[in-house]
């Protein structure tokens, strides 16, 4: 394999792969599990190759690097919640990707080596950890959980219909805090450890959170969406 960015990938899907049938030997999965790790590390791996190609990329950068182990410990999780009855070992998983979502982002600082893939690589990451974990609470508070894993993919949903959405929002402080809660909220109503009455009580200040940032984001797009072309405002 000559193309330097097919072969970085193609080593990750090999890890992953490692990775999933030692957790397999370890642990043990159900044919459920097995299937969810077969689906999601090819999948994957076919996904990124697309954005690699679509970004014009020739190889991943050092913080890519760090999100693609993220992605790894994704996919072991994802598993983990398909086979389900493994909280302890979804717990061990979960927590060094939610420090590696940490770490890329100083990675990318500190080499100087930020750029649009790497952000969209990372969001996309940390989306499906969410979802993946909100699968997970919500056997156990109610299906309403799930609307924090499916936030994300209903704005994407919605900016395909409305086009004004599909543009770029500014920096927001607020906006990467209340994300990078809902990995922290989810990750300890998974782990069990709390009454469910707190746990309930946590995981509906996420959600409130999230959806007042979603929809603070929607508005100002709303009041800066471009006017209709041949429309003019009247002075």
């Amino acid at each position: 394999m000559t193309d330097p960015s097919l072969w970085r990938p193609a080593t990750a899907l090999c890890a992953q792969i490692a990775l999933l049938a030692l957790l397999g030997v370890m642990v043990g999965l159900s044919p459920w599990g097995w299937v969810a790790a077969t689906v999601y590390a090819p999948a994957v791996t076919a996904l990124l190759l697309v954005a690699i190609r679509h970004h014009g990329r020739r190889t991943l950068g050092p913080a890519d690097l760090v999100t693609l182990a993220r992605v790894a410990l994704i996919g072991t999780a994802t598993a983990l919640v398909a086979d389900g009855a493994h909280t302890a070992t979804l717990v061990a998983v979960v927590a060094p990707a939610l420090v590696l979502d940490w770490v890329d982002g100083l990675v990318a600082r500190g080499t100087r080596t930020c750029s649009d893939f790497g952000a969209r690589f990372d969001m996309e990451a940390d989306a499906f950890l969410i979802l993946v974990l909100s699968v997970q609470v919500a056997l156990r508070l109610g299906p309403w959980v799930l609307v924090i894993g499916v936030m994300r993919y209903l704005f994407a949903l919605a900016s395909w219909l409305a086009p004004w959405l599909d543009r770029p929002l500014p920096p927001s402080t607020a906006r990467k805090t209340v994300a990078a809660a809902q990995g922290v909220v989810l990750l300890v109503a998974a782990s069990e450890l709390l009454p469910e009455t707190v746990t309930t009580a946590t995981v509906t200040g996420a959600l409130a959170a999230l959806v007042w940032s979603f929809g603070r984001d929607v508005v100002g797009l709303w009041r800066t969406r471009p006017a209709p072309t041949g429309v003019t405002e009247r002075s």
